[in-house]
This record gives C-alpha cells, sequence and structure tokens, in this order.
C-alpha cells in the first residue's frame, strides 16, 4: 500500500486551504492551487490569521501556485484533493487535466459534499476512476474529526484502504465509510435536523434563545442549538444544501417536506444578514457593541437578547425525554424536531450506511452530538418512540420497529458493544488497530482497583492505567490519595503505568473549592498539609522504580501540568492546552511546577547557558500563565520534552501512552534526585527589573507585582542562593510551598479564587 508523503490541494477557498493546512499539520509537503498564485497565497495567510496551523512554521511546508502555469507541481503528489466549485462541469474539466499530469498509481479525491461520485467519474477514464474517491472533510479541518469516504464501483480497495489508514493517524479522523447516496451521512441528517427545527421554531413563534436551549444541552447538542449553528456555518448554505437534497433524493423522502428557503431566511439573505461572516445573522452585537441582539422570527427585526424562559425546560430537569412529553410550546417544540429527526435518520440506514454506529459517529464527529441518533433513541426508549411517532400519525422506520421489538439498536453481548443490524443480525464493534478506550475495557472486565475518584486498569503487557474520574479530573486530598495508591499497587503487579482518560481534559489542575474551603477553615497549617501531600504523592510518581507515562489531550492546567511534569515521558495529543496558570488566581505553581521548569528549560539543549537564563526562560512561561495552543506549540514552550511523542488521533492516545510505557521499561531505573543552580540576587534583580517595566506600561497590576515578585524569588533560589551552590529538589519545593502559603493567605489573592469560582474567569485586581 502507497505511504502518503506528499499531497496537493487544488482551491484555496476556506475548505481547500484549511484541508491544506491541516495536512501540513500531518507532516506532509503540501501543494496548493488556485486559479491565481495570489489566491493560494491568500489561502494560507487566512488560515495562518484562524488558527488552522498547530505550529505557525507548519505553513512553510506548503507551496503555492496557479492551475494555469503550476499543475505540474502534482508529477509527485502521493495524494491530490480537489476542492473547486460545486459544478460537475469545472471538476470534470479539472480532473483531466490532472489526470494528464500526474504519477501513475497517486490518488485523487473529491470534496463534495453535494454531487454523487458516479456523476463526478462518469466519462472519464477507467484508470483514473480506480484511483478516484470522495473524502469529505468537515470545516474546519483541524478541528472537526469526521471524514466521510465515499467509494465507487471502480474504486481500487487499496486506495480505500490507503486513504483510510492514513486520515486515522496521521490526521486524526475519524473515518467513516459511507455509501454514495445524497449528502453521504453528516449532510443528509445534519440538513434535515436544521431544516425541521428552523421551520418548527418559526411555525411555533418561539424566541432564538429559547428554540436553541431546548435543542441544544438537554440533547448533548452543541449549546449553539439551531440559530447559533446556522450563525456558525452560513445562513445562505442551508437553502443550497437543501435543494440539492431534495433535487437528488425521491419526491417521498422527508426532506422535501420542508421548503428550502423559508421568508424570513430569503429576507435575511437579501439584507446580507448571513450569520458570522457578515457579522450579522439571527444573532449580533448590538450598534454600541455592548450587548447581544437576537432575530425576532415572528417580525424578522432584531431586539435585544434576553434570558431564556421556558416552562418546559424548567419542568424537565434536563431530562429529554420529559421534556419531549411536557404539553407546553417548548416541550412540543423538542418533540416534533427529534421525533423527525431521529425516524429519518431511522429509515436511512442501510441505505446510507450498513450499521448504526456509522450514523453515530458521523453525526458526534461531524456535528458535535454527544450521543449520535441511535444512541438517542435508545436512551428515550426505541419502543417509546415507535409509540410516539403512531400516535401522532407519522410512519415508522421498519428499522425502528425491529429495535423496539428487540429492545434497543446497540447492546451489550460478552462484554463487547454489539450493533443490531437492518436484517436482524446482532453484530460486535470492532475497533481499528492501536484504538483503546478505556469505556471498552469498562463493559469486558473489572477493574484491578477503583475508587470514587479514580479507577485502576489492566491494560495488558504488564501496563496499568490509572483513569481519574473527577469532575474536570481536578484534584482534591481524596484523589491524591488514590494516586498514590495506585503507584504503590503497581509496585508489585505491573512493570508500567500510563496516568489517563477518554474524558476531554486531562486535568484542569487542583479544585479551587478545596483550595478556598482548606484557608478559609483551617488556615496556613491546612493548607501546607494539602501542599505537602501533593508534593509527596507526585514524587512518588518520579521516582517510582517503574517507567509512567502521562496520555495528555484537553486541558492539563495547574495541578494537572505539574503531574505529567514528573512523569517519565508524556504522550500528548496534538489538541493539547498545557499550562501552569496559578497567577490567573493569585498563586504560583506549588507541586514543583516551578522546581521541573528549571531542571527542563535549563538541560534543554536549545537553552541558553547560566542559571538566569532558565530563570527569565521560566519566569516568561509561568508570570503570564501561557497555555499551549496545540503539542507542537507545547513542545516549544519548553513543556514537552524532545523525547516526548505527539498523537493526532485521540482515540489512540491511550494505546500509543501504552507503547511508550512499554518502550521504557528494559533497562529503567528511576532518576537520580537533581541539583538546581540558581541565579540568586542578581537573576532577581534582572526579573525585578520585567516586572517594573510590566507594571510602567499598565500590563500589571497591583498584586500581578506581588504574585510575580514571589514567583521570582522562587525561581532564583531566594536571597542568599549563590549559583556555585546548587540547591537540592526538597530546597526549591520548600521555596515553593512557602510563596505558595503566603499567597493564598492575602486577602487580593483569595479575592482572585472567589471569582474565578464565581465567573470563571481571572480577577484584575
Amino acid at each position: 500500500m502507497m505511504t502518503i508523503k506528499k499531497a496537493a490541494v487544488i482551491g484555496a477557498g476556506v475548505m481547500g486551504s484549511s484541508i491544506a493546512a491541516h495536512l501540513a499539520n500531518a507532516g506532509l509537503d503540501v501543494v496548493l492551487l488556485d486559479m491565481e498564485k495570489k489566491s493560494a497565497d491568500g489561502g494560507v495567510a487566512r488560515q495562518l490569521k484562524v488558527g488552522s496551523f498547530m505550529e505557525p512554521a507548519f505553513a512553510q511546508r506548503i507551496r503555492t501556485g496557479s492551475t494555469k502555469d503550476d499543475l505540474v507541481l502534482l508529477s509527485d503528489a502521493d495524494w491530490i484533493i480537489e476542492a473547486v466549485a460545486e459544478k460537475r462541469e469545472i471538476k470534470q474539466t479539472l480532473y483531466r487535466a490532472v489526470d494528464g499530469v500526474r504519477k501513475i498509481g497517486s490518488i485523487v479525491s473529491s470534496n463534495t459534499s453535494t454531487i454523487p461520485l458516479q456523476a463526478l467519474t462518469e466519462g472519464l477514464p477507467e484508470d483514473f476512476a480506480a484511483d478516484f474517491l470522495i473524502t469529505h472533510f468537515f470545516n474546519p479541518p483541524r478541528i472537526m474529526r469526521l471524514l466521510e469516504l465515499v467509494s465507487g464501483k471502480a474504486t481500487k480497495p487499496e486506495v480505500t484502504a490507503t486513504i483510510r489508514d492514513f486520515a486515522d493517524p496521521a490526521l486524526g479522523k475519524s473515518v467513516v465509510v459511507c455509501k454514495d447516496t445524497p449528502g453521504f451521512i453528516g449532510n443528509r441528517i445534519g440538513n434535515y435536523w436544521m431544516a425541521v427545527a428552523l421551520n418548527e421554531a418559526i411555525a411555533l413563534g418561539l424566541d432564538v434563545e429559547e428554540a436553541d436551549a431546548i435543542i441544544g444541552k438537554p440533547f448533548g447538542i452543541p449549546s449553539t442549538g439551531i440559530f447559533g449553528l446556522l450563525d456558525l456555518v452560513g445562513i445562505d448554505l442551508l437553502p443550497t444544501i437543501l435543494r440539492s437534497l431534495q433535487n437528488a433524493t425521491p419526491a417521498g423522502d422527508a426532506v422535501n417536506d420542508y421548503d428550502a428557503e423559508p421568508t424570513l431566511l430569503a429576507r435575511m439573505i437579501a439584507e446580507n444578514r448571513l450569520g458570522r461572516k457578515s457579522s450579522a445573522g439571527f444573532v449580533r452585537l448590538s450598534p454600541d457593541r455592548k450587548s447581544r441582539e437576537v432575530t425576532d422570527l415572528t417580525t424578522g427585526e432584531y431586539r435585544p437578547q434576553k434570558p431564556v424562559s421556558c416552562e418546559s425546560i424548567d419542568a424537565s430537569a434536563g431530562d429529554a425525554r420529559a421534556l419531549m412529553e411536557h404539553p407546553g410550546p417548548g416541550g412540543r417544540y423538542a418533540a416534533i424536531v427529534m421525533e423527525k429527526s431521529l425516524a429519518y435518520a431511522a429509515a436511512l440506514v442501510p441505505d446510507i450506511a450498513d450499521t448504526p454506529d456509522a450514523v453515530d459517529e458521523a453525526m458526534r464527529t461531524g456535528y458535535g452530538w454527544k450521543l449520535g441518533p441511535f444512541e438517542l433513541i435508545d436512551r428515550l426508549g426505541a419502543g417509546w418512540l415507535k409509540a410516539r411517532l403512531e400516535a401522532r400519525g407519522l410512519a415508522v422506520p421498519p428499522y425502528l420497529s425491529l429495535a423496539a421489538e428487540r429492545g434497543s439498536f446497540r447492546s451489550v453481548v460478552n462484554g463487547r458493544r454489539s450493533n443490531l443490524l437492518p436484517n436482524g443480525a446482532i453484530e460486535p464493534v470492532t475497533q481499528s488497530d492501536g484504538v483503546l478506550v478505556l469505556s471498552d475495557l469498562r463493559l469486558a472486565r473489572k477493574p484491578v482497583e477503583a475508587w470514587e475518584v479514580a479507577t485502576l486498569w489492566d491494560l495488558g503487557d504488564g501496563v496499568a492505567c490509572l483513569e481519574i474520574r473527577t469532575k474536570m479530573n481536578t484534584f482534591n486530598p481524596a484523589l491524591l490519595d488514590a494516586i498514590s495508591k495506585a503507584v504503590e499497587r503497581c509496585h508489585s503487579d505491573f512493570k508500567a503505568l500510563v496516568i489517563g482518560s477518554d474524558s476531554s481534559n486531562f486535568s484542569a489542575g487542583a479544585d479551587m473549592r478545596v483550595f478556598l474551603d482548606t484557608v478559609e477553615k483551617g488556615g496556613s497549617k491546612a493548607m501546607g498539609a494539602f501542599i505537602d501531600h501533593g508534593h509527596s504523592t507526585f514524587k512518588a510518581i518520579k521516582y517510582a522504580p517503574f517507567p509512567v507515562v502521562g496520555a495528555a489531550s484537553g486541558l492539563a492546567l495547574g495541578g494537572g501540568c505539574e503531574l505529567l511534569l514528573h512523569c517519565d515521558a508524556i504522550q500528548a495529543h496534538a489538541e493539547l492546552s498545557i499550562g501552569l496558570v496559578e497567577t490567573r488566581i493569585g498563586a504560583i505553581p506549588g507541586w514543583g511546577g516551578c522546581k521541573e521548569m528549571m531542571i527542563r528549560l535549563a538541560s534543554s539543549a536549545a537553552a541558553l547557558r547560566g542559571p538566569v537564563a532558565p530563570a527569565i526562560a521560566a519566569f516568561s512561561l509561568i508570570a503570564p500563565a501561557k497555555v499551549s495552543a496545540s503539542a507542537f506549540e507545547a513542545r516549544n514552550l519548553g513543556f514537552l520534552k524532545a523525547s516526548d511523542d505527539i498523537t493526532m488521533n485521540r482515540s489512540r492516545l491511550i494505546a500509543d501512552a501504552k507503547a511508550k510505557a512499554l518502550a521504557l521499561v528494559e533497562g529503567y531505573a528511576a532518576p537520580e534526585p537533581p541539583v538546581v543552580s540558581m541565579a540568586g540576587p542578581s537573576g532577581a534583580s534582572t526579573i525585578a527589573n520585567i516586572i517594573d517595566g510590566e507594571a510602567l506600561a499598565g500590563r500589571a497590576t497591583a498584586h500581578d507585582g506581588v504574585v510575580a515578585r514571589a514567583l521570582a524569588n522562587v525561581l532564583t533560589g531566594g536571597p542568599y542562593a549563590d549559583p556555585l551552590k546548587p540547591l537540592t529538589e526538597d530546597q526549591v519545593i520548600a521555596l515553593e510551598r512557602e510563596a505558595f502559603i503566603e499567597l493564598l493567605a492575602t486577602p487580593a489573592t483569595v479575592d482572585r479564587v472567589k471569582h474565578m469560582l464565581a465567573t470563571g474567569k481571572p480577577l484584575r485586581n
């Protein structure tokens, strides 16, 4: 099977240029062509501006050109992606030109979402059709995991396999194999759902705020709901896609039941109220830019945004089924939208996909639904939904009737997730090689040990996994106890430990409520005991007689970052946001973060020599609470070592961390306690100048200065430090401990903690 090393994208519009950027994120050399080279250059510049590159330097991997003069640049590309206008004639003309320059065996794909593959290849050479398929990315490609893969009858199986096996680990995609049907999976169901939600909200005279709240959280759908989503994707896009679906589907298809462009939508499009791209849609900023306004669905005029008031939401207390059963307008809206949408999804299998999990995965990773349509039906009850449809006089899809008879679409058989297929068979769900998720382990076996706040799992091959299970994976005394017990258990039963979970975030740090409660009830002595607890726990990780690997994804902030810094290695998901952010609450890292960053920065091959340079580098990172925008930036900042690895696909993170841990086992020896050269008073004086400059420039408040000076004192070793007399690890920890406790005793820091807990935002005092 071909190894993809170079790719090309033709069409530098929003999708084409963002696909090119993500291919560059994956380490490929990329060619980006448009009709004019300046358009391709503009596409790269646009993606730099909106953050499509995981590291700005990755833009240098893209070579731009024009289709008129530079088509020859495609001659050595392994994969060529077409992302031009959705017109068959334009695409086919381009394909013929590409076929004249591409190398034998190169793969060509289209990013189309509206034109069937059969129509795209009609009349083209057989060898071109054999190398052609559809790869439908969702926008933005860096963030949205779904990649719909559509092969034609002529597509060689190895072509499909090559793209699937590349896009999954290298691009981080959830690859869903679809059939060559209108809109494939995501847009077929998603656009019907949007059409129902839009038209029924207008018919019921609901408020925009109310409709979004009803169709959002209760069903595990992003808080954008329906109108927020329309503003995000572009209000003019829905009519275009719906008309395409209506023209391509049979007359009896439910997508034809609604007007593609209701009167209100037509008015908004005519007035250039297209959503975020025009700064005005169903929601906009008020003329004075101080508040938000929303469109009244009855008059079409803007009015001030107001708090959501919905009897149905209040009465249902967040339960989706209770919401749909409530007799109020909100309940009636939830019922008609979700009943029709879920029934539509059930009616489309097996026409659009062979299994329900393919549909669920497409809606989870393409539209951000927490549960896919079939998972939602199972939660509501297949029999319950069938009865609701019958009472409404709506057709019940045969597949839904089968699930109602059997009890559900999904089940667990012999410890494995299984699907009910439309033919009545039960088929186990299989994960791709290299995918390991703890939710599957939970079905198949019992944990090694379990606590209220954490679970220890056996990953096999002598590797354990500690799963943190607190809210946002935050630290409290019980969790610190559990970590210590897990490390102790591994001493006798395992040869390596992974710390990670299926949750979105590695850890948001220490639970600030625990900090506040500890200070208010026990004062400095109690806070000191809590800090000591963390130090002893993290040192147990660092000096364990076996390798410990942190499987880091999402947020790894404060204490979460400090835990990772004490691991032997980090296996990071590409979208890792890591940082020591304690200054935001008026404190400094208290669990070894200052010490570990000093050690890393001092030993870095790129570090400037001398004790002052690492102190300044650490200060510049910790004082402004810098957080990485990706794992690649985390490596540049120093949070990741050169030897740490990055995983593009989140589903592969635990398996990759396990492999990393196993690679460290042979010949492993715990690290020797380090000594740290500290700059002393001269370094403190240098950093003081930086602090004074920030204050004079108005970028630092009075309490910022207090916190910064406490941090500088730790990073430089205190007033009696001597660069020629390195400090032990415990001596630096003692400095951290003292500074942290003193800061938590100040009213200004307590105010910052309370403000953060109340608002989620830092207080500038």
